[in-house]
């Protein structure tokens, strides 16, 4: 018997512990976030390019829809006569000058088409171009509109306009009418004096 005990003995020294199964396969490592391919994105964007076509003479609705059509959306239009009329109806109006020129421009570019009336004749420059902006001193006015030169003085400033023949005409339509003389000169330093403003209309004579 005591034999037989020792045999047992030594025969469980040999067998896995814990109950454990001795021919349980290993665990299999599980990878890591390392071992795994990681995809890299490019996050860059690029602007789309795309080819402005010329559209100087052109109708002003053609010219947009044509635009469009290039992938320019930020479109805009003035009037090349620096009188600040509006483009309500956009088939009234033609294409004298475009900025920028026609050609590869990224689509995100604003497009603005200075324009005249279809009746009208486009000055030798683009006279909208470059509007006055309020500041220190008086710009000079002269041969601009009405509607132009109170959207360039300060929201605050007290302006007087008067019909420059003297014959008292009450001046509704701003942009109809251009200045003859201002008060203070051009170059005066605004300090709150009053601005008055002598005009007629554009068809006529100072």
């Amino acid at each position: 018997m005591l034999a037989a005990l020792t045999g047992l003995t030594a025969c469980g020294g040999n067998g896995p512990t814990n109950g454990t199964p001795a021919d349980k396969p290993a665990t299999p490592r599980q990878s890591t976030p390392t071992d795994q391919p990681t995809a890299t994105q490019d996050t860059t964007t690029r602007a789309e390019t795309g080819s402005l076509p010329n559209m100087i003479g052109k109708g002003l609705q053609f010219a947009q829809d044509q635009a469009q059509e290039a992938g320019f959306y930020n479109l805009t239009s003035h009037d090349a006569l620096g009188r600040g009329r509006n483009q309500a109806l956009d088939r009234n109006w033609k294409v004298c000058f475009q900025t920028p020129k026609a050609g590869a421009h990224p689509t995100s570019t604003q497009v603005d088409f200075a324009t005249v009336k279809l009746e009208g004749t486009c000055p030798a420059t683009d006279q909208g171009a470059a509007t006055e902006t309020p500041g220190s001193t008086m710009p000079d006015f002269k041969g601009k509109s009405v509607k132009v030169a109170r959207e360039a003085l300060a929201p605050i400033t007290s302006i007087t306009v008067n019909d420059a023949l003297g014959e008292g005409r009450v001046i509704i339509i701003e942009s109809n009418w251009k200045v003859c003389s201002q008060e203070p000169a051009a170059g005066t330093r605004l300090e709150g004096q009053p601005v008055t403003l002598n005009a007629v209309k554009f068809e006529e004579s100072c």
